[in-house]
Formats: structure tokens, C-alpha cells, sequence
């Protein structure tokens, strides 16, 4: 679609370049004007590829701005499939994608999977209403977006779970996530006291975890987080 943008845009300049150019030369060239003015046929030569030019303007605008809707439809449509409508991050659709991508080949060795779950988000539904409970997933997601620093894949893997993947993945980093999780979660805590967060977490390392797929690996991470529950 970029490539389709700039030959567009170039094709728009060259065209206003070329009009600009050809009444240049009429108005600096005497004989040629004079033409113009006293010979109709010249006049009339003359006046239809002035609208042949106006019309591939036109024309050219035309698919420029008809392109641009259509790609704006695109996105708004990718938006709809591969988001989640009430958190903005990946829908469980997109997890799904993501994950295929390492099907069929070796685990890689650097990943790493965290999956996360709200445990009050039932509470809070009733507390609070439908309302305070979608304002809960939304809260969450924000924290775990800001938390992530695009540095991994971080999707809702349907209802009140969530999933993060890493690549290039180290205790350290994991570590510092789930940190920074803590740090967002203690915030939200202290500045709405009557919506606190409550979750658990499971942490499966593709190093020493025993698991051969990345299927493996995101359900080992899930038994985890469920263990975590149960402790």
C-alpha cells in the first residue's frame, strides 16, 4: 500500500509539473500565445489537452483518495479481527496466530511464556456491576501493555486470562515484567480502593522446562498459574 501511495503521489506532481510547465511556456513564448490567441484550431488543440490533463488530475485524485478509504476499511477490519474490543491488545484469535507461527519447528530456546489471570474479576462483577468488571480488564491490559514495553507478545487468551510471550527471554527479563506488573497493580490499588486487582501468574522458561512445542510450553505456563491458585 505504500509502494501504491508514492507512484500515486508522484504520478499527482508530475502531472501538476507538466501543467505548470506547458503554461509557462505559453505565457513566455509570444509567437505561441499569439498563436493561440488567432488560430481556433490551435486554440481548440490547445484547450483539449488542457482537459485532458484536468481530467488525469482528477482521475488520479480519485484513486488516491479511493485508496486511502479502502486501506483505512483494511485496518479498521484487521482491527476488528486480530483486537480485543473491550482491551484494544490481541484478541484470542491473534494469540492463536501468534502461536502457529512456532508450530511445526523445534521450540526455540529463548522463549518464554507468562500466562496471567484475574481471580476477583467475579467479585468485582458483582460489586461493582458488568461496568467495574470490563473497567478491571481494561486496567489489567493497560498494565500489562505498559509493563511489557514492546517487548513481547501480550494477548487476551479469552475471559479473564491473559497471555505473554517472550523471545530472546531471560529470567532477568521475565523477572522485571512481572515487577513492573506488581508496581502497576500496588498503583491502581492505592489510587482506586474499592476496584483492587487480584491475579495469579505462571512462568514456564523453554530452557529447562522439558517441553518440545510452543503449545507445551503456553499449557505448562497455564498449570502453573492454576498451581499458583491453588497454593
Amino acid at each position: 500500500m505504500k509502494r501504491f501511495d508514492v507512484i500515486k503521489t508522484i504520478q499527482l506532481i508530475v502531472l501538476v509539473l507538466l501543467a505548470a510547465i506547458g503554461l509557462f511556456v505559453i505565457l513566455r513564448d509570444p509567437e505561441l500565445y499569439e498563436m493561440l490567441a488567432v488560430n481556433g484550431h490551435v486554440r481548440l488543440l490547445g484547450f483539449l489537452l488542457w482537459i485532458l490533463l484536468g481530467l488525469s488530475f482528477l482521475f488520479l485524485l480519485y484513486d488516491f483518495t479511493s485508496w486511502s478509504d479502502l486501506r483505512r476499511e483494511n485496518m479498521e477490519l484487521d482491527n476488528a479481527i486480530y483486537n480485543d474490543a473491550l482491551t484494544g491488545i490481541a484478541n484470542r484469535y491473534s494469540v492463536d496466530v501468534y502461536i502457529s507461527r512456532f508450530l511445526n519447528q523445534p521450540l526455540p530456546q529463548d522463549m518464554g511464556c507468562v500466562t496471567l489471570e484475574i481471580t476477583n474479576l467475579r467479585e468485582i462483577n458483582e460489586r461493582l456491576g458488568h461496568t467495574g468488571g470490563d473497567t478491571a480488564l481494561q486496567v489489567f491490559s493497560d498494565i500489562l501493555q505498559e509493563a511489557a514495553g514492546g517487548v513481547c507478545f501480550i494477548g487476551r487468551n479469552g475471559g479473564n486470562k491473559f497471555l505473554a510471550i517472550f523471545r530472546e527471554c531471560s529470567e532477568k527479563r521475565v523477572e522485571r515484567f512481572l515487577e513492573e506488573i506488581e508496581r502497576g497493580i500496588a498503583a491502581h490499588a492505592k489510587a482506586h480502593p474499592d476496584m483492587p486487582l487480584v491475579y495469579r501468574k505462571g512462568v514456564a522458561l523453554a530452557q529447562g522446562s522439558g517441553a518440545d512445542s510452543v503449545t507445551a510450553l503456553v499449557a505448562l505456563s497455564d498449570s502453573r498459574a492454576r498451581a499458583e491458585g491453588r497454593a
